[in-house]
C-alpha cells in the first residue's frame, strides 16, 4: 500500500502522484464515486466526444434486456 492518502478535516483527498501519472488524470477531470461493500470506486467521467463512434455498427433493433439473463 505504498499509494495511500489521508482525508482532511475539508474531506479531501490528494490523489497520489504515481497514480495520477500511470492514469494521465489532469488537474480538473470529473470523477464520478462509485460505492462498492466497504470500499468506493474512483472512476473519471468521460467527455462526450470521446464517446463519439463508440457504439458505431450496433443494432439498435436486436438488443437485450435483464429478462433474458439467468
Amino acid at each position: 500500500m505504498a499509494n495511500t492518502a489521508t482525508l482532511s478535516s475539508k474531506f479531501q483527498i490528494s490523489i497520489p502522484k504515481a497514480v495520477r501519472t500511470e492514469q494521465a488524470w489532469a488537474a480538473g477531470q470529473q470523477f464520478a464515486f462509485i460505492p462498492k461493500g466497504k470500499g468506493v470506486l474512483l472512476v473519471p467521467v468521460p467527455k462526450v466526444e470521446d464517446l463519439f463512434g463508440m457504439a458505431k455498427g450496433a443494432n439498435p433493433n436486436d438488443f437485450r434486456d435483464r429478462n433474458d439473463r439467468f
